[in-house]
Order: C-alpha cells, then structure tokens, then sequence
C-alpha cells in the first residue's frame, strides 16, 4: 500500500516530471500533475488527494496562493507550497494562508520526504 496520493500543481512540465518521479520513488502515487489552478481544481473534484504540491505561480488566472485557499476551504486538503521565491513579500503570502509548509526550489528529494512525511504523518 502506497504512503498517499499527491496532486501536483506546477506551471514548468519538467519540473513537474522531476517531482513526479521523486513521489513515486518515495512510495506516493500521484494524484494528477497540473500546470493552473483552474485545472487543478478540476481534478480535485474528480479525483482523491491527500495532499497538493502547489506552486505560487501557474498558467492561468490563478495563481497557486488563490487555488490553495480554495483548495483548503472546499476540500480541506492540506498544500505544500512550492517557490522559486524567498524575498520576504512571496514568504508573507504564503504565511498568511497558514499552509501545511513550502519548499523553495530548487530542493533536494530529501527535503520533499521529509517535508511531506511531517504533513501526512498519521
């Protein structure tokens, strides 16, 4: 039995491909990978996850802070935040929404475990 399925939202395909292989290689299944917050919430409502790996900036109107309220609000599944950004301003956002963490990319496979097994601990 797999540890949880996580959906991927990530606006850069080989990004999202690296991601994909790293969860699989932990043991996670994927939930689905998407690159904009519209479709993401598409298949939120087709499919079950146990967590979203979100990235702050997607195709789309929505940004990946946008989708995760709604993410959080409608389905209360937990999101991890993916960044390219550390200055203070993108932190502040993603702090206000009280998320499950973030990771600032480029991150190590270790850090995505690790990241990942302190949200879905049971």
């Amino acid at each position: 039995m797999g540890k949880g399925k996580i959906a991927v939202v990530e606006d850069e395909g080989i990004v999202a491909m690296d991601i994909g292989k790293c969860l699989t290689s932990l043991g996670y299944e994927i939930a689905f990978i998407s690159d904009s917050g519209e479709k993401a919430l598409e298949e939120l409502e087709q499919t079950k996850a146990d967590l979203v790996l979100m990235d702050v900036e997607l195709k789309g109107n929505m940004d990946g802070l946008e989708t995760a309220l709604i993410v959080k609000d409608k389905h209360s599944i937990p999101v991890i935040f993916l960044t390219a950004f550390e200055d203070d301003e993108t932190l502040a956002k993603i702090n206000k929404l009280s998320p499950s963490g973030y990771l600032v990319k480029p991150f190590e496979d270790e850090e995505l475990r690790s990241k990942l097994e302190s949200v879905l601990r049971p």
